[in-house]
């Protein structure tokens, strides 16, 4: 048979695509409290305060840490169709860049849930800061995690600091206030350089400090274990 079997949908497959959307949906809400007036119209955020928005991500890891995704039961096509004009991501991670840390799958969340921004080290950068403003004020997102992981290795090149090709080396002065309040303790400037960078986010971006002051937005700091595959929030 050729591609001509492709091209026309069946009827009763999309009944079922869907139908199981739906019921995706609605068990999405009834895990973050969020309530949504057009079921037709998926919003991640819809009446999300900060502290359920931070809920949802700790449940979602949970779920993940449990091998029991249910990020995986959405219809992609549908969820990239009714995300292809707007965005309502209802909370904004800023993660190390490694490639070990799938920030989507590690919080069981899908297409438009999550604002990421990531580079190693998981360092506050002018081009961060703007990233994060913009996933404030104009996308809405309730909570704001920055996200450290184990086994860091910008954080380790920082602590050697040792010499190394290209820029790589530019990376030690944001990780430095964290290397020292370690005394140079792997796990602990982990630890430490998340919740550095969270409180620069915090004091350094107006937009950041007046939507928490407002009770609009939390900032946390976590480290993510590539072992066991929890978030430990700090």
């Amino acid at each position: 048979m050729g591609d001509n079997t492709r091209v026309h949908a069946n009827p009763g497959r999309r009944h079922f695509l869907r139908t199981a959307l739906s019921s995706a949906v609605v068990g999405f809400v009834a895990r973050t409290g969020i309530e949504l007036s057009a079921p037709a119209k998926l919003s991640a955020q819809t009446n999300l305060s900060p502290d359920a928005a931070l809920q949802a991500l700790v449940t979602g890891n949970q779920r993940f840490a449990g091998n029991q995704l249910t990020s995986i039961e959405h219809d992609l096509n549908v969820l990239k169709e009714r995300t292809v004009d707007k965005q309502e991501p209802f909370a904004a991670v800023l993660s190390c860049a490694d490639s070990r840390v799938p920030v989507e799958l590690i919080f069981d969340q899908t297409i438009g849930h999550i604002f990421v921004t990531r580079v190693a080290g998981n360092i506050v950068t002018p081009e961060i800061i703007a990233s994060l403003e913009y996933g404030v004020a104009v996308l809405g997102v309730k909570v704001l995690l920055v996200l450290g992981h184990s086994s860091c290795g910008a954080v380790k090149a920082a602590i050697k600091a040792d010499g190394v090709p290209g820029q790589i080396s530019t990376l030690y002065a944001p990780l430095r206030r964290a290397v020292e309040q370690s005394s140079g303790n792997f796990d602990k400037a982990i630890e430490a350089n998340a919740k550095i960078q969270a409180e620069l986010l915090r004091t350094s971006s107006t937009v950041i400090r007046d939507a928490v002051k407002s009770s609009k937005l939390e900032v946390r700091a976590a480290v993510y274990d590539l072992a066991t595959g929890k978030v430990a929030l700090s």
